[in-house]
């Protein structure tokens, strides 16, 4: 079994019962609800979405293709796709570093022995916004992170005003990132996370 089968989170939700054929036989149908980690096939449905999400907000998107296609090939396990039906609706893309505070370098550097978790990206298809995704796809990726040896904490940096939803989310400021992006200036911000040791002790992972 692999460990990611061993999430109780990260399993199939599946919300609808099996469909039926005239003859009363059960048929095939994909899981209603899934979440996953991302693959490099995936990486033009993520691109698709984030170019949506961001370009008509901040003229610019945090990750652009091939820097998708890098990040998915080098950690593909600290990025979460949520999909409906086989079609991928929200996901988050990280990867490690190994610093207290992000650097222009975080940006695009996968540091493997590193203990903090870069969350560089988490963006929700147009057609399913202010349904409340973004915040239960981010709830589900740090019960993930916590059931990973390494990842001791996470920390993403945003524009001001997406601060009051990364704090709902948990995420406290920690005032503003060296990090710049042609003109935008962002926050930086960070969450605990919990060691495996813990977590097998107090959840089953």
């Amino acid at each position: 079994m692999s460990a990611l089968s061993a999430l109780p989170f990260l399993k199939p939700v599946h919300l609808r019962s099996p469909r039926s054929s005239p003859g009363g036989q059960r048929r095939h149908t994909l899981p209603a609800s899934e979440f996953r980690c991302l693959s490099p096939e995936d990486a033009i449905s993520v691109f698709e979405i984030e170019r949506e999400a961001f370009i008509s907000v901040s003229g610019d998107c945090p990750l652009h293709l091939d820097e998708i296609r890098h990040f998915l090939n080098l950690c593909p396990e600290l990025s979460l796709g949520w999909f409906e039906e086989g079609r991928l609706v929200a996901f988050i893309i990280g990867s490690l570093w190994d610093q207290d505070r992000l650097s222009q370098e975080a940006l695009t550097l996968h540091k493997p022995q590193g203990t903090v978790v870069h969350i560089h990206v988490l963006a929700v298809h147009r057609t399913f916004r202010q349904q409340g995704k973004g915040s239960i796809l981010m709830w589900r990726y740090l019960q993930y992170l916590r059931c990973l040896p390494f990842a001791r904490r996470a920390l993403l940096m945003c524009e001001d005003f997406l601060v009051p939803f990364y704090q709902k989310c948990g995420f406290e400021a920690l005032g503003p990132c060296e990090v710049t992006v042609g003109d935008l200036a962002f926050i930086e911000m960070q969450h605990p996370v919990r060691g495996h040791a813990f977590m097998r002790r107090n959840s089953g992972c």
